[in-house]
């Protein structure tokens, strides 16, 4: 019988690192603006009830983020066990591998989306009646190399719903400064999705499976991730403008920045030995740096 370890190897739990520290400053940010949230509104004298309101939700937002990503990892696992199985990268993955079957794999996935939209029935009705449209993008991008090589980018899509549902989650409302922060994870992650794909060109062409990198060849799609971050990059300056940030932000803002720069000069079309480095160390650290300094900025020079 599978174990709690054989699960998490299966969604790459530590892959959470990426849109999770996107989620917190969107959460934070909807705390800080808390008023637009009628659990919000300051009718309890109380200086506790709001906090324990804070901890509540942010109780719900992390279990949100794990069971969604936990179920488009799933269900990608699931749906490409196939291909994973003909590929010499991925046949060690618990499905092709037998460690996992398909069955409890479909099951693993549907239990996450119905716990996501328990959780998110009792954040607010917003993001109940909005979990459907989530888990379409997160599911849905699965299917997409199969068709597009645009598939990098639904996948940017899907993780960049992390800090505009962390926002809602707390105000129930739309905000321009947490968008902002999801088009910076739309160009970030389809960026490094790039960079990651470099490996299986090969075998995607082979396979009729579509990505930059196979439509494109190894050299333009390095240029075209190169454009994505700069566009990332981009999006989080103007976020600092934006959100009249302070000192702490703007140092976030360049440890992400080098980051970014750090991973396209590490990987070239002909050598790809360090794409892992690029792919794991350099946007692990980009992200969590980012939010550290964000949310210092955010309790402590705001």
């Amino acid at each position: 019988m599978p174990s709690i370890k054989n699960y998490l190897s299966l969604i790459k739990f530590s892959h959470t690192i990426f849109a999770m520290p996107f989620a917190l400053i969107g959460f934070f940010l909807g705390v800080r603006n808390k008023s637009v949230d009628s659990s919000f509104d300051g009718k309890f004298n109380d200086s506790l009830i709001p906090l324990i309101d804070i901890v509540i939700n942010f109780v719900l937002v992390l279990i949100c983020m794990i069971t969604a990503r936990s179920a488009a990892m799933a269900f990608n696992r699931y749906l490409d066990r196939q291909f994973d199985a003909k590929n010499p990268r991925t046949a060690i993955r618990e499905i092709p591998a037998g460690i996992i079957s398909e069955k409890n794999a479909l099951f693993f996935t549907i239990l996450m989306c119905v716990l996501f939209v328990v959780c998110t029935y009792f954040i607010n009705a917003i993001c109940f009646y909005l979990s459907p449209v989530a888990l379409f993008v997160i599911l849905f991008y699965s299917y997409t190399k199969r068709f597009t090589f645009l598939c990098h980018l639904v996948l940017g899509v899907g993780l960049s719903l992390a800090p505009i549902g962390a926002y809602l989650a707390v105000t129930g409302a739309f905000a321009l400064l947490p968008i902002l922060f999801s088009v910076a994870v739309v160009c970030w992650v389809s960026g490094f999705d790039i960079i990651f794909a470099l490996q299986d060109e090969a075998f995607d062409k082979e396979n009729n499976l579509y990505s930059i990198p196979a439509v494109m060849g190894k050299a333009k799609a390095l240029n075209i991730s190169s454009l994505l971050h700069l566009l990332s990059a981009a999006a989080v300056i103007y976020a600092g403008f934006y959100g009249h940030f302070s000192w702490f932000y703007w140092l976030g803002t360049a440890v992400f920045c080098g980051m970014l720069i750090y991973q396209h000069a590490i990987v070239k079309p002909t050598d790809l030995s360090r794409v892992n480095i690029a792919f794991m160390t350099a946007n692990g650290i980009a992200s969590v740096v980012f939010a550290v300094f964000v949310l210092l900025d955010l309790f402590l020079l705001h």
